[in-house]
């Protein structure tokens, strides 16, 4: 655990997908009680933190993300004491735990929307959502044109007590989960309480879902995107448009954070709030974490950055820098539950945009080799630099996308929402392997498992890859041991002079320690001094000087 105030500046934070990370049940859903029995697990990793996506009471139409009850565990994952249990273990093992909190909508099954439902359109119950009349004589056009992340329209119209059709409500996401009204200060108060709920019970920080959502633009006005597929965001977005849509990153939104920040502040132990802000440029990410709001942003431009030196160079030195003029640290990040996992998407021969995912069919599927090799020094390459990171499960065993899913397992809803068309985030998300000669792989004691694993994922499984050196867990382990004791999360970045304008080259000092990153096609020298972590073997070359295979990253002192 990083101790000290401001911990969250230099901490690596490890994310747990609930119903994929281990069942102790033997239902084939991942739950509590499981993930309890795996947390030493991730102290031997050396981890500072982990962060939970969604346990809460659901209908699970989208994996959690739609909410009935923000202050119930869903029984698919246990019971409050189990969660109880959870975080005192976790906080015995120094470890702290941030929870997923998904403010932009609930599920349709929320107490609050089936009482919206049953009330008149102008009242304080349907004022809690954005409810708006049709256009046209009769009301039956839409409010507006804004087409839903998941696909099809973003509006979905209700039925009155005498079965006439009458108002709209949004839904940015699936049907199943409409948009709160944050412009109702009763749903603001609501929010702050649900926050209380879970501080009062220890945890020490939340993640925010769709952070830069929840307040659109004044008479929502219609829009369309630049290019198709522009509009992806809440997470699922790959290149956010210029030109601001109404339904993302609106000033509004700030108001919002500043008094979530004050009732955090009101509490003891340096809690924090971690923004899902898929917003464009940088800079403009940054306001997320001004000194009165956030603590920390996800840094997608750096996710999604192109295995190419100068396009690394680059958002590093933005992030660096937008982060810096707010006071806040970059926070890096390579994989999480809604992106091709970076073991896979370092390698693709083809564009996938995010939110579309790959399968059976997708054109330009990944070298398996190269995308490890790559991810492996993206890894090392990331770990060493200054700020905070997180991890997401799964990637410390070098896991790839699992791209062979059958189409009857899907369960991701962008895959219904558009027939098939789009595969969507399943392949991101399939329980991982702990034991490769136990039932499903030691995640489930049944070897059950809800979406099927991969036969070849025994090779990766956890024991088969704990104290073996050159593995990818070791490496993992061996980064984070070293990035502590060295202290570069608290470090500066210097780049080094004699591969500024290298295009194949990534290189910089830290602290004391030397780091190199070889993104191109041959071997490369590197400086003097002793190796002390390499994502792939180096060698002595014919010059006499070692060097750093292609694909690979070297830390020297």
């Amino acid at each position: 655990m990083v101790r000290g105030r401001e911990w969250w500046r230099t901490a690596v934070i490890y994310q747990i997908y609930p119903r994929s990370f281990a069942d102790a049940d033997g239902d084939g859903i991942g739950d509590l009680r499981g993930i309890t029995s795996r947390l030493p697990a991730l102290r031997e990793l050396g981890v500072d933190a982990v962060w939970l996506s969604p346990f809460f009471r659901s209908p699970q139409r989208d994996a959690g993300y739609d909410v009935s009850d923000y202050t119930r565990v869903d029984p698919l994952f246990g019971t409050l004491k189990d969660f109880d249990r959870l975080i005192e273990t976790a906080h015995e093992l120094g470890l702290r735990v941030i929870v997923d909190m998904v403010p932009n909508h609930t599920s349709s099954d929320h107490r609050w929307f089936r009482e919206a439902l049953d009330s008149p359109p102008g009242s304080r119950q349907r004022e809690r959502y954005i409810f708006r009349d049709g256009r046209g004589k009769d009301g039956d056009r839409r409010p507006n044109n804004w087409r839903s992340v998941f696909g099809g329209p973003m509006w979905d119209r209700v039925t009155g007590e005498d079965g006439r059709p009458e108002q709209w409500y949004l839904h940015i996401f699936d049907s199943s989960q409409p948009d709160l009204n944050w412009e109702n200060p009763w749903v603001r108060e609501r929010f702050k309480d649900i926050l209380r709920f879970w501080l009062d019970r220890g945890v020490d920080g939340f993640r925010v879902d769709v952070a830069h959502g929840m307040i659109k633009q004044a008479g929502l006005p219609d829009y369309t995107p630049p290019k198709a597929g522009a509009s992806m965001g809440g997470g699922r977005q790959r290149d956010p448009e210029p030109d601001d849509p109404p339904y993302w990153g609106q000033d509004g939104v700030h108001e919002i954070w500043r008094e979530w920040h004050d009732v955090l502040a009101g509490y003891p132990g340096d809690r924090v709030l971690c923004a899902e802000a898929w917003v464009a440029p940088l800079t403009k990410m940054a306001l997320w974490v001004r000194p009165d709001e956030m603590h920390q942003a996800f840094n997608f431009d750096y996710m999604f950055a192109g295995w190419d030196a100068r396009e690394q160079r680059r958002v590093i030195d933005e992030s660096i820098a937008a982060f810096g003029a707010v006071g806040a640290p970059p926070t890096w990040v390579l994989s999480n539950h809604d992106v091709i996992r970076h073991a896979s998407r370092l390698a693709l021969g083809a564009d996938s945009p995010q939110g579309d995912g790959i399968g059976p069919r997708s054109k330009g599927k990944p070298d398996p080799v190269v995308g490890l090799r790559r991810a492996r020094a993206a890894t090392a390459l990331m770990l060493a630099l200054p700020g905070g990171a997180y991890l997401y499960q799964g990637e410390e065993l070098g896991l790839p996308e699992a791209i062979e899913l059958p189409d009857s397992a899907r369960q991701d809803p962008t895959w219904f929402r558009t027939r098939g068309r789009k595969y969507g985030r399943d392949g991101c998300r399939v329980p991982i392997p702990w034991e490769a000669d136990a039932p499903a792989f030691g995640f489930s004691p049944t070897g059950a498992a809800w979406l099927p694993q991969p036969a070849e994922w025994a090779a990766l499984a956890r024991d088969r890859q704990r104290g073996v050196p050159g593995s990818t867990l070791t490496m993992y382990q061996d980064a984070l041991r070293l990035r502590r004791r060295e202290r570069l999360g608290s470090g500066a970045l210097e780049w080094l002079p004699a591969f500024a304008r290298s295009t194949t080259v990534v290189a910089f000092r830290n602290r004391g320690i030397t780091v190199v990153a070889n993104l191109g096609r041959r071997p490369v020298s590197l400086p003097d001094g002793t190796v002390r972590l390499e994502s792939a073997p180096t060698h002595l070359g014919a010059n006499g000087r070692r060097m750093l295979p292609p694909d690979a990253t070297a830390w020297i002192s």
